[in-house]
């Protein structure tokens, strides 16, 4: 097989030439990853994906960590919720009962005969 190489300017050619002449010269690709055996590739995905499984698993774990408390929450603002309407509700039943019992007292005052010493 031939590998084509990019032409050399002449004071590159020289330099080398100079420089390593037992240096072996390597093939210019645009690869950056080597060739492996069909062999290497079964044991190498299969730790790829052990490796995956791994990292998944703990992001699943967080997941449903989040998940647990984000439904604890969620029953807790219910919870809360439903409790503050029975408060509202109290508090709305005692405001009527308090208006009732003003109302009464203020007719009961206004039956009342007035005495001499007390002045409006």
């Amino acid at each position: 097989m031939t590998i084509a190489e990019p032409l050399a300017s002449a004071e590159q050619n020289l330099l080398e030439s100079e420089i390593g002449r037992n240096i072996p010269k390597l093939p210019r690709t645009g690869a950056s990853f080597r060739q492996t055996e069909s062999s290497d590739v079964a044991p190498a995905a299969e730790n790829l994906g052990g490796l995956l499984r791994q990292v998944s698993k703990a992001s699943m774990g967080e997941i449903d960590n989040l998940i647990s408390e984000l439904q604890t929450l969620r029953r807790k603002i219910q919870t809360d919720g439903d409790r503050i309407v029975r408060d509202i509700e109290k508090y709305e039943e005692l405001n009527q009962q308090v208006m009732q019992l003003t109302t009464i007292i203020s007719d009961s005052v206004k039956k009342l005969p007035q005495a001499s010493g007390i002045t409006r």
